[in-house]
């Protein structure tokens, strides 16, 4: 292995270190408190805990809300099916997935350039 290639070698080994302490890591830090857009929605309203779940209570924008057809997958709320303290993984899941996904597409078109044209002469 060359030397320049030892070095890129080391880069992306780095690089997959700090992005996934960072994926991994600040996921613990951030907030479960609603942000500014739930915020603005439950103006008006109160949620009140009910038997059957959470309920709101008076008028406001969010009560107009349907649930959104990604609700129920994997990943849903930056948590592994929902559980609370896993959102630190589910950014590690969701950094490597991105990272597979864009990999393969750089791939793909890196390919596509590389390869002659051939050309048709008349």
């Amino acid at each position: 292995m060359t030397e320049s290639t030892q070095r890129r070698w080391w880069f992306w080994i780095g690089f997959a270190v700090v992005t996934l302490l960072i994926a991994g890591g600040v996921s613990y830090f951030a907030s479960s408190s609603p942000d500014g857009l739930d915020s603005a929605t439950l103006q008006g309203c109160e949620v009140v805990e009910t038997a059957t779940g959470e309920e709101l209570r008076g008028e406001c924008i969010a009560q107009h809300a349907d649930e959104h057809s990604l609700a129920g997958s994997p990943l849903a709320d930056y948590a592994i099916g929902g559980q609370d303290g896993t959102g630190g993984l589910a950014g590690i899941i969701g950094v490597v997935v991105t990272v597979v996904i864009a990999g393969g597409a750089f791939w793909v078109i890196a390919r596509s350039r590389s390869k002659p044209t051939s050309s048709v002469s008349e």
